[in-house]
């Protein structure tokens, strides 16, 4: 963890500096003069967009909360001295007039597990602390990914295709069928997956896959051990594609992962494999799965992120065969926000270093 710079030591002394007071004897009479001086306290601005317990982030006597509309364009003038501000789905020209107007603003706090919104907006980042809402969404992106690990494997969308658009008995995916057949995606149990970007999501993941009987990998830029799961680096892909049956991918969106899975790495792939993405959408080259989808070079993909959100119309994405679009649902719930922000906020103001800074 990094320590804060020392503006944030600063700003912290003249938040904790206690009242003064000063006496002056009078030249012609022994009445003494008692001035107190008060210290303005530091504002911590909140979104409204999602619920928080206020209270629970109540009881720090230099720090006043306020809410903060992020779909505004525009931050209230009584607030733009504010020195915290927390953002959640704030839209990009709320975030660009936080940048350009609010000089006092020390620290951002995202809830965002991943804060692009926040980095592109313009902030100084010299002087104003970034901490991501790493760990708040462990839970709920691990439930999805697995959702749409067992959807895909079960042919959940087959079947809801049959019902929907042709009213039809999809008798091939009923009655007695191969158990666990060679060469075919159709179950986790003595599955081979290999989970790309194995942080804390991969590690909250693992263990129900594990659990359902599939064989777990990692994949990261540094190997090793990760809660007893072997880790391979990134130099291993063309050893450990070939022998995957699902690829979870969780990247980060950055330049180092803008297509990281391309065309080449896709024709590693085993026919029958499928791809599931939950991490950003920037790291799936989206031309190159859909050619490998329709020329049957990979078994199917179910897709949680996409490089432009909403997905266009006129994308390719919605007609490529064995495709599940999933409206980036994975997330959106951030899990013990106000945890977090008063272990932060008590950080800040002890002048020690914030957790999950960028």
């Amino acid at each position: 963890m990094r320590t804060p710079p020392t503006h944030f030591l600063k700003a912290l002394n003249s938040h904790l500096a206690v009242p003064r007071t000063i006496s002056t004897a009078a030249a012609s009479s022994s009445i003494t003069t008692t001035t107190t001086t008060t210290t303005p306290k530091m504002k911590l601005l909140y979104p409204t967009s999602l619920v928080l317990d206020v209270s629970s982030l109540e009881g720090f006597p230099t720090v006043t909360l306020h809410p903060y509309d992020v779909r505004a364009p525009t931050i209230p003038d009584a607030l733009i001295d504010a020195e915290v501000l927390v953002t959640w789905t704030n839209t990009a020209a709320n975030l660009a007039f936080a940048a350009a107007h609010m000089k006092s603003l020390r620290w951002i706090q995202s809830l965002a597990a991943g804060p692009n919104d926040v980095l592109s907006a313009g902030f100084d980042t010299a002087s104003v602390a970034v901490t991501t809402g790493s760990g708040l969404h462990d839970r709920t992106v691990a439930e999805h990914a697995l959702a749409l690990l067992l959807s895909s494997a079960r042919r959940l969308h087959e079947m809801r295709d049959a019902q929907i658009l042709h009213g039809a008995w999809p008798g091939h995916l009923g009655g007695p069928q191969p158990d666990r057949e060679p060469g075919t995606f159709r179950t986790l149990r003595d599955a081979r997956v290999a989970i790309w970007g194995f942080g804390n999501i991969a590690k909250t993941l693992t263990p129900h896959l594990v659990a359902l009987g599939s064989t777990v990998r990692g994949i990261a830029r540094r190997r090793g051990v990760r809660d007893g799961i072997e880790v391979y680096g990134e130099e291993s892909l063309g050893e450990l594609l070939p022998q995957t049956d699902a690829l979870v991918m969780i990247l980060p969106g950055d330049a180092s992962t803008r297509h990281a899975l391309n065309k080449e790495r896709l024709a590693l792939l085993p026919k029958h494999a499928w791809v599931v993405n939950v991490g950003r959408g920037s790291s799936i080259d989206e031309d190159a799965l859909v050619d490998a989808l329709e020329r049957g070079e990979v078994g199917g993909a179910a897709l949680d992120v996409f490089e432009t959100e909403p997905l266009p119309e006129g994308s390719r994405l919605w007609k490529a065969p064995n495709l599940v679009v999933s409206p980036h649902a994975a997330g959106g719930r951030p899990q013990g926000s106000e945890a977090l922000i008063v272990e932060n906020l008590r950080r800040f103001l002890a002048g020690q270093g914030l957790k999950n800074v960028i």
